[in-house]
């Protein structure tokens, strides 16, 4: 399994930067998907989440840091899920990781992730 992150950069304050995350190797429509960050001296935390597919929709969750700025899709047909983030604040300076989560249920703990990438680093200056 290789999950390959990729769109990472510096921007300034207010710029918009959007990361994919490419899998291969699983079945991942059968596969929940988070992104993650890592800040200096900070532990990794949840920045968002989106269920495998269902029968119509696909379920989402937001760390409220980043609500209404950020966005997580993904595209079954491509193996990849996108984090669109707008509105970047210095703060959001990381870096970013994808993982997928076989139970496919959305969880905001790196305990439950199965598969993680190598992480693409976000600088954002003021």
């Amino acid at each position: 399994v290789q999950l390959v992150e990729s769109g990472g950069g510096s921007v300034q304050a207010g710029g918009s930067l959007r990361l994919s995350c490419a899998a291969s190797g699983l079945t991942f429509r059968l596969y929940a998907m988070g992104w993650f960050r890592q800040g200096p001296e900070k532990e990794r935390e949840i920045v968002a989440a989106i269920s495998r597919s269902g029968y119509i929709t696909y379920t989402t969750y937001y760390t409220d840091s980043v609500k209404g700025r950020f966005t997580i899709s993904r595209d079954d047909t491509k193996n990849t899920v996108y984090l669109q983030m707008n509105s970047l604040k210095p703060e959001d300076t990381a870096v970013y990781y994808c993982a997928a989560d076989y139970n496919g249920a959305l969880s905001v703990s790196t305990d439950d992730y199965d598969y993680w990438g190598q992480g693409t680093q976000v600088t954002v200056s003021s």
